[in-house]
């Protein structure tokens, strides 16, 4: 947050966002799909969210549009724009989120760009209100929701996450016990980053309570530039079981099936059964134990996508 607040950060990337042509955006896209289904992903979330501007925040959605036909990997786009508040709007968030909610969501739907709406919700970022109050006219346009909730304060963003009824909630490191138990009643899939925590030397999200409360828990990498530049699954389960207690069992569930519900997809993917598409990696070890035990190390062979072997390299 003090790098952010200085000028680096999101913000840094987004000048280097705004400067790339959609082609570049669209070469970057492809090494980077390339290297996650090396790794056995076959689905993954694109968040925009490096424009905070409308030709920029379109140009990422284009570019992932475009992705969707050039690669096996299918993307499922967030709309991000509210990820940082520009300077320019800092004290007058609202007028900023007005600006995101006429002049660039009407045009992310009508072209069907992005399913989800997503914030970052946070102190000195945006606060409680304004993110329900952007969430609820998301919702309203026909958006499904996602937010980033309570990473570096308990502000209750879990809590907003139940409230408006996120699919669900990215972060989660501060949750509170209210907000844990909120989004299990109201089926908040709890996403959590654990690579975050390990590269800014946070607290890990208590995955362990949450799944222990009844909630569903998924996990994710966070790839993204300045947090988290990492999209090793075989590092994210080494940390869930190792440095959050859970089974690898349960990090199995969240990098899979519970990973799918997080983006809508767990009637069509995320576990091997009649009916569904045909996703699936081989392992070069015998057991799932390796996956923490061999630490680090990418244990995929082969991968399925829709039934068929994919080029992995």
């Amino acid at each position: 947050m003090s790098i952010m607040e200085r000028g680096g950060g999101i913000n840094a990337t987004v000048a280097k966002t705004r400067e790339a042509s959609l082609e570049e955006l669209v070469s970057a896209g492809k090494e980077r799909l390339k290297e996650m289904l090396r790794f056995g992903v076959t689905t993954v979330e694109g968040k925009s969210g490096y424009g905070l501007e409308k030709e920029t925040e379109l140009k990422q959605l284009y570019a992932m549009q475009q992705l969707q036909n050039e690669q096996p990997v299918d993307i499922v786009p967030t709309f991000l724009g509210p990820h940082s508040v520009l300077p320019e709007y800092k004290g007058r968030e609202r007028e900023f989120l007005d600006q995101m909610i006429s002049k660039v969501m009407p045009i992310v739907r009508e072209q069907n760009l992005a399913e989800f709406a997503d914030i970052f919700c946070e102190k000195n970022v945006f606060s409680i209100e304004d993110s329900r109050y952007y969430l609820n006219k998301a919702k309203e346009m026909g958006f499904k929701l996602k937010i980033h909730a309570d990473e570096m304060a308990s502000l209750g963003g879990a809590e907003l996450a139940a409230e408006v009824g996120c699919v669900s909630a990215d972060h989660l490191l501060q949750a509170s016990d209210k907000g844990i138990d909120a989004m299990a009643k109201k089926g908040v899939i709890c996403t959590l980053l654990p690579a975050t925590a390990f590269c800014l030397k946070e607290r890990f999200a208590r995955g362990r309570d949450m799944i222990d409360a009844g909630c569903a828990v998924a996990i994710a990498s966070d790839w993204n530039p300045g947090s988290c530049f990492t999209n090793s699954i075989p590092l994210l389960a080494a940390l869930g079981c190792i440095y959050m207690n859970l089974s690898i069992e349960e990090v199995i569930t969240a990098l899979t099936i519970n990973g799918a519900a997080a983006v809508g997809r767990e009637k069509k993917i995320g576990s091997i059964e009649k009916g569904k598409q045909a996703d699936i990696i081989f392992l070069k070890f015998p057991s799932i134990h390796f996956i923490p035990y061999h630490t680090g190390i990418n244990l995929v062979e082969k991968v399925m996508k829709n039934g068929e072997f994919a080029e992995i390299g």
